[in-house]
């Protein structure tokens, strides 16, 4: 069973997100109102993962993130985000939070935001204790246009910055977690060539077109292509597709509370926030995503 403590001062609010959440019968919530609250239930059984509002009294979402990476530093934060709370929102990523969901779309993202953040948390604890003694790996991917491959070359990749000792554990899921999105990236607007703007306006038509997409050519043709740098300073991912590219500069600022709601801007944000360096090509085919050493990685 997954457990999920809920944190928010909001009592429709709670049992809202709760509601949401207990839709699967694998998962048991406990619920907190407010972010003090929060931090005397996890000193008496730790959740799996938690997700909080920002604005609460007592302690607010942004403390409550650092406190939990503080004291708990396993468990991932994700947070849900109301209009004008996107400046708050944007450093609690900074300070270690795996996620956001906005309220406003809370039916439509937040059970996959869990599971994906689950996912990734969960291996990466499964394989956290590995280690070695290579002092630098290199290897190279060419993945057909299937998203269930995305797991398990994560979960190789963390397995790798384990070995290394380049950074902890919270930092490690979110390295998997903005790897997840480059890899999505290339997938969905790369190879297939799906607007992000398209999810916005009709989240059905948006994965119908990809699955009709994964079998024309000459989208069902082309390949993601992943190299992989580990060395005990850094690790370097570049990721790459086969699609027309776009140009970079065109991109909108993800940290302005403008366009922060907007999912067209949500893995551009955490990847900038989680990563060291991102880096587009001119061509827009590919990202270079570069994270340095935790010098307290290893204690």
């Amino acid at each position: 069973m997954t457990s999920i403590l809920v944190v928010d001062d909001s009592p429709v609010d709670r049992r809202l997100v709760g509601g949401l959440l207990e839709k699967d019968t694998d998962t048991i919530v406990a619920y907190a109102e407010h972010g003090a609250d929060a931090i005397a239930k996890m000193a008496l059984a730790v959740p799996d993962l938690v997700v909080t509002d920002l604005m609460m009294p007592e302690m607010d979402g942004l403390q409550l993130v650092t406190a939990v990476r503080s004291k708990h530093p396993l468990v991932p934060v994700i947070l849900t985000t109301s209009r004008g709370s996107e400046e708050v929102a944007v450093e609690a990523l900074q300070r270690g939070a795996a996620s956001y969901v906005p309220k406003r779309s809370l039916a439509q993202n937040l059970l996959d935001t869990v599971q994906r953040v689950l996912t990734v948390s969960c291996r990466q604890r499964g394989q956290s204790r590995l280690m070695g003694c290579m002092t630098r790996s290199d290897c190279a991917f060419v993945l057909d246009n299937d998203c269930t491959l995305f797991g398990p070359l994560v979960t190789y990749l963390q397995e790798e910055i384990a070995r290394m000792g380049l950074c902890d554990e919270t930092e490690c899921t979110r390295i998997g977690v903005a790897m997840e999105e480059a890899l999505s990236n290339a997938l969905f607007h790369g190879n297939l060539e799906v607007r992000s703007e398209l999810r916005e306006e009709d989240d059905k038509a948006y994965y119908a077109l990809v699955e009709q997409r994964r079998r024309q050519a000459p989208f069902r043709d082309r390949r993601v292509h992943v190299e992989a740098a580990f060395s005990r300073d850094q690790v370097r991912l570049i990721v790459r597709d086969e699609g027309p590219g776009f140009d970079p500069s065109t991109l909108p600022d993800p940290t302005d509370p403008a366009n922060l709601e907007k999912v067209s801007g949500r893995g551009v944000l955490l990847m900038r926030t989680f990563m060291d360096e991102v880096v587009y090509s001119d061509s827009g085919d590919a990202v270079t995503l570069v994270k340095h050493r935790n010098c307290q990685a290893r204690g």
